[in-house]
């Protein structure tokens, strides 16, 4: 399919050989649990799609990233998946460190070893969790001594076994006594307290390391909490909105791939009418463009609340026209197909999964109206 073709192209730009290597597994073998498939992402070099090229990544733009994406989601969901987390968490770090004094010493050396050590990025914000405020803390951050005790559990939390840093959202009290104010913790993956747990218990996704990650008295030292100062007072408003337009793009994305593949397979073997056919093509490829419509908005400058504006209508729009270009695949696909395997019952189901990323569909659509008739956009 050309379309998909012009996305693996950029996947292999970016990611010499991973197209290739991903291809050469059995599906159930790559979507499986322990599956290598985030080896194969680290050895193509997969941590710098979105990290500027002084800090040694390769500062692909939106409409690359969202390529490269589509490419990997329609080898591997799980794989599309849990990069995302990686990789939004970069566009957001990275954006940061653009600005003098935004980010201490140690929080700039963490990031210039990402590149070189292939370090992964998890996330602890919360995207897991359809009617939960994605802006609202799951971790405790009690002061002590030199930083912070933080309590809590994030789950799922995609890479969680091959993660080198949790960035989890905290609420820190605010200066001179005042209100609490939301801050972000850079938490090594090894340090005493953090554990991982299994929690995730599907067969979809299931190599995105989707487990729960627990903190209990987890030390974090006070130069490594990203948190404004009178100075930069829209520093961590900076921080979500970068990171709430990257993530609803790429996860978007990764999710249109999988889709992609399943149409990729109908047209191939020519299954139903051409009239079936171009209905599916339709669904898929609208879904899609509507992806690249805001990852170009966002390349050319579009930021703030239209930014946010676009990406999540351009999602919700897309997530409807996937669920149908997935259900009208299988039905081509035929039942003999469906009985003989069920690679592509799991395809279809790993597109699902985008309806459950918050925001919800139901808890936006009053902010959109809003913005719409030109309000503020309150996500709140």
């Amino acid at each position: 399919m050309r379309s998909l073709d012009t996305a693996r192209s950029a996947c292999e730009r970016f990611h010499p050989g991973l197209v290739k290597a991903l291809a050469a597994l059995p599906f159930e073998e790559r979507e499986a649990p322990g599956s290598p498939v985030i080896d194969l992402f680290r050895a193509a070099g997969g941590a710098g799609l979105l990290i500027p090229a002084a800090y040694g990544g390769q500062g692909a733009d939106p409409v690359d990233a969202v390529l490269v994406q589509r490419a990997v989601g329609s080898l591997s969901p799980s794989l599309a998946a849990a990069s995302t987390m990686h990789h939004f968490t970069a566009a957001m770090l990275y954006a940061l460190a653009d600005g003098p004094g935004r980010l201490t010493d140690a929080q700039l050396h963490i990031l210039r070893t990402v590149v070189p050590e292939q370090r992964l990025m998890a996330s602890g914000w919360a995207e897991g969790r359809t009617q939960q405020n994605i802006l609202t803390p799951a971790v405790t951050a009690t002061p002590t001594e030199g930083g912070y005790l933080l309590d809590g559990s994030k789950k799922p939390c995609s890479l969680s076994q091959s993660m080198s840093l949790l960035t989890a959202s905290i609420a820190v009290p605010g200066r001179d006594g005042g209100e609490p104010e939301l801050a972000l913790a850079l938490v090594d993956a090894k340090s005493p307290g953090l554990t991982v747990h299994p929690f995730w218990g599907t067969e979809v996704l299931a190599a995105a390391e989707s487990n729960e990650v627990r903190l209990a008295g987890v030390f974090v030292p006070e130069d490594m909490v990203v948190r404004t100062t009178e100075d930069d007072p829209a520093r961590i408003e900076d921080l979500q909105n970068a990171g709430f337009v990257w993530f609803e793009m790429l996860v978007s994305a990764g999710y249109a791939g999988a889709a992609a593949g399943l149409t990729e397979e109908v047209l191939t073997r020519g299954r139903g009418s051409a009239s079936e056919r171009g209905a599916l093509l339709l669904h898929t490829e609208s879904a899609f463009d509507l992806l690249m419509g805001a990852a170009r908005a966002v390349r050319d400058g579009v930021t703030g609340e239209e930014a946010v504006n676009q990406v999540l209508i351009a999602r919700f729009a897309a997530q409807e026209a996937l669920a149908q270009a997935t259900s009208l695949a299988l039905e081509l696909l035929g039942g003999i197909d469906f009985i003989r395997s069920g690679a592509h019952a799991r395809l279809a189901g790993s597109v699902r999964p985008l309806a459950f990323h918050p925001p919800s569909r139901g808890a936006t659509v009053e902010p959109l109206l809003a913005y719409a008739g030109g309000a503020p956009l309150d996500l709140s």
